[in-house]
């Protein structure tokens, strides 16, 4: 590609871009796309799935992926692991498919989803309830009692 195709006119000194206006967006068309809602998360801290057949291994290990919070696998040997599910590899059968997770020590143990025998959401969904809705209600509420430069921090990491 040229410079060109970049926003880059070689006809203006060094440095200087030629910058595009954007095309003006139909006004009544801006205030329906800003208003769409945002995607909902299933509350799923403190299930515990019955893990029946593959596809409910499956299924269970992409909401554990999708999860924000820790969960805890356990394994056929009865053995357990606590920590975050960061990553899975899909493959066509269950022993050379895999998931990764993030422990509290820094390790990142790999388990093949055959030796999962059951996952449960144990951690806390450290994203439950900080949706922009949530956030924007909290701004309304301390607005309507009266303060003055209201300023909504996030709440600190534990």
């Amino acid at each position: 590609m040229s410079g060109r195709e970049h926003g880059h006119d070689p006809l203006l000194p060094h440095g200087a871009q030629a910058v595009a206006t954007p095309p003006r967006a139909n006004d009544e068309l801006t205030d329906e796309l800003e208003v769409v809602p945002g995607f909902e998360h299933e509350n799923l801290q403190g299930w515990i799935p019955q893990l029946a057949s593959e596809a409910d291994i499956r299924a269970v290990i992409e909401k554990a992926f999708d999860y924000r919070g820790d969960v805890t696998v356990t394994r056929n040997d009865n053995s357990q692991i606590t920590g975050y599910l960061f990553d899975r590899r899909i493959a066509p059968t269950l022993d050379n498919s895999v998931v990764r997770l993030l422990l509290a020590s820094g390790e990142r143990p790999t388990v093949p989803y055959s030796e999962i025998a059951a996952i449960a959401f144990t951690g806390r969904d450290t994203a439950a309830g900080k949706s922009y809705e949530a956030w924007v209600k909290k701004y309304w509420e301390k607005r309507a009692k009266g303060e003055k430069n209201i300023s909504i921090e996030p709440e600190a990491l534990e």
